[in-house]
């Protein structure tokens, strides 16, 4: 069975930390979309990679696709991709938020930082992201009062 396909996005000081979380996804059988590919250390914006990851899991929404942004603190880039309509990104540093911005959130995006969080710890809180599912219930309301907002 194929696994659902995963769009990545960093800005420059998320390079490394997005490689190894491509390699482990790759290794687990799933499809990663790179998009940001970037050269030699190349600086790029966070605010510009979380948009385009955002209009990527919108456009692909029927798919079931979910994302993974990476920048600094995480914080900048989960702004930008939640300004697309559609996205419900969550901010993660600990196992429990993993796995609570899907079963309460039905998030179809995580965001971390690479320069407060090991790899290894990354790899824990993607798997959980992934391996999580929405709980319904209570949640289906709330979740539609966000995606339904027009503001």
């Amino acid at each position: 069975m194929k696994k659902q396909k995963i769009y990545m996005a960093n800005d420059h000081t998320a390079e490394k930390m997005k490689r190894a979380i491509m390699n482990h996804l790759q290794n687990k059988g799933y499809e990663v979309v790179d998009l940001s590919p970037l050269n030699d250390g190349q600086s790029c914006s966070y605010s510009e990679e979380g948009l385009r990851l955002g209009e990527a899991i919108a456009k692909d929404k029927d798919q079931g696709s979910l994302g993974i942004a990476i920048c600094g603190t995480g914080v900048g880039i989960s702004i930008a991709a939640n300004k697309v309509k559609g996205v419900r990104c969550g901010l993660v540093y600990e196992l429990e938020t993993a796995a609570l911005i899907k079963q309460h959130n039905n998030a179809n995006v995580m965001a971390t930082g690479a320069r407060l969080i090991a790899i290894e710890k990354a790899l824990l809180l993607v798997d959980t992201f992934l391996e999580t599912n929405f709980e319904g219930g209570r949640h289906v309301e709330r979740v539609a009062t966000i995606d339904d907002y027009l503001g």
